[in-house]
């Protein structure tokens, strides 16, 4: 029972580095999306950076569930194609990842270890090529995929090196609304709610993204249900 508890969470993965899933009634993702859509962001969509990011959001916040797993599991093999025309882009790779551990989130279960698994490649691969990029993402995600998912011998999830792999990404992005929510996660899921309370309002206050105005929407919604539990907590 313990291990399937365990294997339970692994429906629960869904990164968004900038980078986890947001879970949005699905009337007010609508909203959202037409609120920051402008017809410069549609231009911006040309680079496969941008492709990748456009078309994430839109399987993300716009289609039912039950969508997602088939959508991702396409845009992942457009992430291939396009990592293996610049096998030396980080910025790609970390995307690859984001896309790889979004269809590990959708499709849940035991066969969501493969996904996550090869997201781990890509957020490695990419730290190898450059642990800076995006503002140390790759380092940031796969803190939370080590967090996320259950530990030996179901997964390789592990505390310890969630923990650490987060705590590096701060002192690259120390102000970044994604470092600190997810540091701000880690520290409430293990009970040490001050902390939490201390790292979740920095990333509240942390600037905004001008090319990114949908992610941070999501990840302010993420921060304050996040302080909503953390109230609830002496």
């Amino acid at each position: 029972m313990k291990n399937l508890a365990l294997v339970t969470r692994i429906t629960l993965l869904t990164l968004s580095l900038g980078f986890v899933s947001y879970t949005f009634a699905q009337n007010n993702v609508r909203q959202s999306v037409n609120e920051v859509s402008t017809p410069s962001m549609q231009q911006e969509i040309q680079s496969p950076l941008s492709i990748l990011q456009h078309e994430w959001a839109h399987i993300n916040y716009e289609l039912e569930d039950k969508q997602k797993e088939k959508a991702f599991v396409t845009l992942m093999e457009k992430a291939k194609l396009f990592v293996t025309k610049n096998p030396n882009n980080p910025e790609l790779i970390i995307w690859q990842g984001i896309i790889q551990s979004s269809t590990a989130g959708a499709k849940g279960g035991l066969g969501a270890l493969e996904y996550a698994k090869a997201a781990r490649k890509s957020f490695e691969h990419a730290m190898r090529l450059e642990e800076n990029a995006l503002a140390g993402s790759a380092m940031t995600s796969l803190g939370v995929l080590y967090h996320k998912l259950p530990g030996w011998p179901i997964s390789f999830g592990n505390d310890k090196k969630a923990e650490k792999l987060l705590k590096h990404a701060l002192e690259i992005n120390p102000d970044g609304i994604d470092p600190n929510y997810f540091y701000a996660e880690f520290l409430y899921d293990n009970g040490k709610y001050d902390q939490a309370r201390a790292f979740a309002k920095k990333a509240k206050q942390a600037p905004a993204r001008a090319e990114r105005p949908l992610a941070d929407l999501g990840r302010k919604q993420e921060i304050s249900r996040l302080e909503d539990k953390l109230a609830q907590k002496s």
